[in-house]
């Protein structure tokens, strides 16, 4: 049976209810997709598109026919462990609801910010189940994945390879395009990507679509929705055609920013000389302020380095020799710094700063 079919039913399993298929079949990417050798049936594929739409089952099939390899992602060492978005509340629901769609507590307003989007309902409603279908395949595969026998890089990439999730961006990827001239990333904290906005740049978060995703709880166990965020970030990456500007508060070797982020954008400057990469060290004052670190030590309004070396010197320099340990609003970014030293993963960040 079909790796997707055995998700479906075992979800269906779990919360008591049969699988009612909700989103029409199309018969004839029926008929293309039987004539490969993919070892799927045609009940199979029903199911799939029943649940997905033809995306997934043309990239389902392009991933099983013999000399095919997975999408981007699924089997990169050097997947991300961390994500830093905005975690579920007590509310969150604990059910996947792939096989009951409708009744996810979310679906009202998934519903109301798409139409808002200007996305047709057919849109919405294919791209709901993609986002739920997603949930059930994330369970399955951080299960896959807990196996200790597996190499540690392996079991990464198994966990960035949800198709369910990519099916998503193949969907509505389009609408994750900047909104503004230039485009933000970030780490240290949700209140750092609202600083980006605030300072006329546009963040995953405040694209047409990242809105939307950022304000939904899909499942009380965040590990099934963090990996939707990598992918969303991994896209929206891709799009970036001129300056980006890196925001940080604390260095994490393992955030989406440093992990995959960054040695995506470095690609894409071998292509597209306009990216460039402009590094802002950031601090919080007592107050909850941001600002920015100047070469000499000073708090400013406006601080950009083309090195991200320079820029972590200037943040760890900043924390080592002015940071106030009363200041409970840089604590974290303090602790995190201390604990990167002591382990010397990043001993530049120990010399004193040069002007300029």
């Amino acid at each position: 049976m079909h790796e997707r079919e055995q998700v479906v039913n075992a979800a269906a399993k779990q919360e008591g209810v049969a699988h009612q298929p909700r989103l029409p079949v199309h018969e004839r990417a029926t008929e293309q997709a039987t004539s490969h050798s993919s070892g799927l049936t045609p009940d199979d594929l029903m199911s799939l598109q029943r649940s997905a739409g033809n995306s997934a089952v043309a990239r389902t099939l392009r991933t099983r026919l013999p000399g095919r390899t997975p999408g981007p992602g699924a089997g990169d060492a050097s997947a991300p462990r961390t994500v830093q978005r905005r975690k579920p509340t007590a509310n969150a629901p604990k059910e996947h609801f792939a096989t009951k769609a409708n009744d996810h507590p979310e679906w009202p307003l998934f519903q109301e910010l798409m139409q808002k989007g200007g996305f047709p309902s057919e849109v919405t409603e294919n791209a709901w189940q993609l986002v739920l279908g997603g949930l059930v395949e994330q369970d399955q595969l951080n299960q896959e994945s807990a196996d200790t026998s597996i190499d540690p890089a392996e079991r990464r990439a198994r966990r960035a390879s949800n198709s369910w999730y990519r099916e998503l961006v193949n969907l509505v990827g389009d609408h994750l395009r900047v909104t503004t001239p230039t485009m933000a990333l970030w780490s240290g904290g949700f209140d750092v990507s609202k600083y980006a906005q605030s300072k006329g740049h546009t963040s995953l978060e405040f694209t047409r679509l990242g809105k939307i995703v950022d304000q939904l709880e899909l499942h009380a166990n965040w590990k099934l929705q963090a990996p939707l965020w990598n992918v969303l970030s991994r896209a929206f990456v891709e799009r970036a055609t001129g300056p980006v500007h890196v925001f940080l508060r604390a260095y994490n070797p393992d955030s989406v920013l440093i992990a995959q982020e960054i040695p995506q954008l470095r690609i894409i400057q071998k292509l597209n000389p306009a990216v460039e990469l402009l590094w802002h060290p950031l601090y919080t004052n007592a107050d909850g302020t941001i600002k920015e670190i100047s070469p000499n030590l000073q708090l400013t309004d406006d601080a950009a380095y083309r090195s991200r070396d320079k820029c972590v010197s200037v943040m760890y320099n900043y924390l080592l020799r002015i940071h106030d340990t009363n200041n409970n609003a840089a604590s974290m970014a303090y602790k995190e710094m201390n604990e990167l030293l002591e382990g010397n993963v990043n001993p530049k960040a120990q010399q004193d700063p040069k002007p300029g």
